[in-house]
């Protein structure tokens, strides 16, 4: 159904079972990106082990997925590796400067607010309690991704009830035809 490989890259925490991301796992087998403390992470961290997962595929055909903080963990990476993969679909991107982000992080903030080099689509929500809206408008305006604003949605995750988010495969289908 996919012609690329596709890795999933949850954000702090990891995706429950009810996540679009794990039931998006499951149906397409997927590959998840594991990291090693889903709790208290550190960005160095993180992004080696996203780049160990990398090098044992042909970068221009991946499409890497992430949601949350793994949005930032993508921004990084692409900054530390310059690798150009084929696309990446960052679905609400969390604010890691922003007063209501949870304490424990290391090495995410500033947030970067690089031109990323490879293809992105950046989906927001209008209520995301991580990400104020104009906030989501200036990562995706910076990173030079597509924007789409899925209005009030809360955090794309799974306390959203999304259920298997039909309208992100669309989103993800959009990256995999290019």
């Amino acid at each position: 159904m996919f012609k690329s490989t596709i890795f999933i890259i949850p954000g702090l925490g990891n995706s429950g079972p009810e996540h679009w991301q794990s039931l998006w796992e499951k149906r397409f087998g997927f590959t998840r990106i594991e990291q090693q403390d889903w709790e208290t992470p550190v960005c160095a961290d993180w992004i080696t082990t996203l780049q160990s997962y990398l090098d044992t595929h042909n970068p221009a055909d991946v499409i890497l997925v992430g949601h949350s903080l793994a949005c930032s963990t993508i921004a990084y990476w692409a900054k530390e590796y310059n690798v150009a993969i084929k696309a990446a679909l960052l679905v609400a991107p969390s604010d890691t400067e922003a007063p209501s982000y949870p304490p424990g992080t290391t090495g995410f903030a500033p947030m970067l607010l690089n031109k990323l080099p490879f293809k992105t689509i950046a989906v927001m929500s209008t209520n995301d309690f991580y990400v104020s809206p104009q906030r989501a408008e200036q990562f995706a305006n910076a990173w030079g991704s597509k924007l789409i604003n899925i209005g009030d949605a809360g955090h794309i995750n799974g306390a959203s009830n999304l259920g298997e988010w039909e309208e992100g495969l669309e989103f993800l289908r959009e990256l995999d035809e290019e």
